[in-house]
């Protein structure tokens, strides 16, 4: 069976690939809304990875709402939540027997609720997956540390293709970047090189 997983080219994302390829032929897919060109990131950790990969264009309109929604917020978790609600709407449409993420248990934002994860089976005729859902933060630490080479360090100095790059541009380009600084805590991202 094929499946579709949202990558980012980061550790939990990363992790969820290796768990779902004993089942699936498993093919990376970066979402991206034409903002920036971080979705080479993803490419190139997925080749080291030796999986197949693929980007999605979103619709930039669900882009510029979030960004105009974590402003107004002043906090990126609803707007986040937007964007990958809306990137799994569309990767389900790309004709894949099984869609999947790298959300975690403890994972406050994104996550995808029993009742989501039921409506987007029925509605796209597909299986969800999250396979990280049972895995708290240390369980995957210990996992990722390993079986993955990862790079880590502030989400402004890390390369990535998740959401947030393209957001913060965003936000800098309408608002400034002082507006990106009251927006985003400071937080720890991640990207991996290949496997140990």
């Amino acid at each position: 069976m094929e499946l579709a997983l949202l990558y980012s080219g980061g550790k939990d994302s990363s992790l969820a690939a290796l768990l779902l390829d004993t089942f699936y032929d498993v093919t990376l897919v970066t979402a991206h809304f034409g903002v920036t060109d971080d979705w080479k990131y993803a490419k190139d950790a997925a080749l080291e990875l030796d999986y197949q990969f693929e980007t999605l264009e979103l619709d930039r309109d669900v882009a510029e709402a979030a960004a105009a929604r974590m402003v107004n917020d002043g906090y990126p978790r609803n707007g986040i939540q937007q964007v990958h609600e809306h990137a799994l709407e569309s990767v389900c449409e790309m004709g894949f027997d099984a869609v999947a993420d790298g959300t975690r248990r403890d994972d406050r934002v994104p996550s995808i609720s029993r009742a989501q994860a039921q409506s987007l089976e029925d509605r796209h005729g597909v299986d969800y997956l999250s396979p990280l859902s049972g895995f708290g933060r240390g369980a995957v630490d210990r996992l990722v540390e390993s079986h993955l080479e990862v790079e880590t360090g502030p989400s402004e100095e890390i390369p990535k293709a998740d959401y947030e790059g393209e957001l913060r541009n965003l936000i800098a380009a309408e608002h400034g970047p002082e507006a990106v600084d009251e927006v985003f805590p400071d937080h720890v991202q991640s990207y991996v090189h290949g496997r140990r």
